[in-house]
Order: C-alpha cells, then structure tokens, then sequence
C-alpha cells in the first residue's frame, strides 16, 4: 500500500469539504481523529468537529478515492435542538444540523 494513514486522513478530509462545499477558511474547524488501515487496500478515517460527538467515518481506497457512501453518527438526534453551535460558523452549524436531521 503507498497510501499512509497521514495521506488517507488528508483525502478524507479534502473529500468531506468537497462535499459539504465548505471553504478553506473553515478546514481548521475539523479534526482527524483517526485513520486507519483495514485489510490490504482501504482505510477507515474518523473525521468531526474538536468539542462536538459528530463523527464522520469515510472509506479511502489505495486508488486515493473515497467512496460517497460515507457514515455519519451522532449520539445527538436531529430532534433534540441546536444550542450546543453557538461558538461555531454558520456553515459549519449547517452541516451538523443537516447530517443530524438526515440519520
């Protein structure tokens, strides 16, 4: 495998902001908690918001590609109210919201 856990964190999160359209300036908002590689030829990379349990788990091939099919989780449900986006950019609230409200 050429792909390191470094690179695959790295095209998970290229992957998530390409899909999200969120722009560069809000990149710091996200973390990478963990990659790592499963079998011989994908990696599972654990990708949220510093100070928020939203998880998002992206599949990364050896080709670098991510499959679209992405996880989400979150132990907060779409239902339970938003007051924990105060200290966060709008975009950033939305895509919580949105991926909440969607699981």
């Amino acid at each position: 495998m050429l792909l390191t856990a470094t690179d695959a964190g790295q095209i998970a999160l290229e992957f998530l902001m390409a899909d999200w359209n969120i722009s560069d300036d809000k990149r710091e908002w996200f973390t990478i908690f963990n990659s790592r590689l499963i079998g011989e030829s994908w990696y599972i990379v654990e990708l949220g918001v510093e100070g928020f349990p939203d998880r998002w788990f992206i599949q990364v091939y050896d080709t670098a590609m991510c499959d679209p099919n992405y996880t989400f989780f979150s132990p907060i449900s779409g239902s339970q109210g938003y007051v924990d986006f105060q200290d966060v950019p709008e975009m950033i609230a939305e895509v919580l919201v949105a991926e909440r409200k969607s699981r």
